[in-house]
């Protein structure tokens, strides 16, 4: 009977070690369940990465929009090259005279993307002012500088060489400018302002004609450039294109609205 006893006594460690070491592994076992649901699935980690980088470059373009400025539309004070609708040529001058009617410098249509002699400068009206980087309105009016030579784009009552209608001429400097030096915007297309890429109408202000030209071309010392004139008529010769430019960003669609001076 005392041997049964102590016998008995003695395995009650082992069971409990037993007991012991199957709780164990089981808590084990539960913790690593624990972990593995814990552990996002490959697929989950591609998508939250996607997304993630789809909202960073959603923020990213908003950004760069927001900042962006607004040169759509010509603005006092843009420097563009104006296009004619028909021929293609650039609206272009040079210190190159007129050998009859006024004498003044001549203006003429080039078809060369590239000449320095195509550029304009929109400026106001004289005795006018407008804001640099303020767009025009249909019906604004205007004096276009050309860049070079800094002369006004002029016409006056003198016939044209070539046509016979009015002559276009530059005229002037810096400090000298007058009436005539005045033309009208007349936008296209139900358009409101005078935008990039659209057509216009340029009028001259004293006397009502339209700033044109045609097919017909001067030969020596201007070869193969197109007439410029000033015609009665209103038809698509008359019809011009701000294109290539260094246009003002429209005032207050940049973050430098204190540059923008009165003209």
């Amino acid at each position: 009977g005392a041997t049964a006893e102590s016998s008995a006594i003695r395995s009650r460690p082992r069971w409990k070690a037993r007991e012991g070491a199957q709780a164990d592994a089981q808590e084990s076992s539960h913790r690593r369940a624990q972990d593995l649901l814990e552990i996002p699935k490959p697929l989950d980690m591609v998508r939250r990465r996607a997304v993630a980088l789809l909202f960073a470059a959603f923020l990213a373009c908003a950004s760069v929009a927001a900042a962006e400025p607004d040169t759509s539309k010509v603005t006092c004070g843009s420097t563009v090259k104006l296009t004619h609708a028909n021929t293609k040529a650039k609206l272009h001058s040079h210190e190159i005279a007129y050998g009859s009617g006024s004498g003044q410098q001549s203006v003429t249509g080039f078809r060369e993307v590239n000449d320095g002699n195509s550029y304009w400068t929109v400026k106001p009206a004289l005795g006018g002012t407008c804001v640099a980087g303020e767009p025009l309105a249909n019906g604004a009016t205007i004096r276009l500088q050309h860049v070079n030579t800094r002369k006004w784009l002029h016409s006056h009552l003198h016939q044209s060489p070539l046509s016979g209608n009015q002559e276009v001429s530059c005229f002037g400097d810096e400090d000298t400018s007058n009436m005539d030096d005045n033309w009208r915007v007349e936008t296209q297309g139900g358009d409101n302002e005078w935008l990039r890429n659209r057509k216009v109408r340029l009028v001259h202000v004293s006397t009502g004609v339209s700033l044109h030209s045609h097919q017909q071309k001067y030969s020596r010392p201007i070869t193969g450039q197109f007439e410029v004139c000033g015609a009665h008529s209103k038809d698509s010769n008359n019809l011009w294109i701000a294109q290539e430019g260094m246009y003002l960003p429209v005032k207050g669609s940049d973050t430098e609205d204190n540059a923008h001076g009165e003209l």
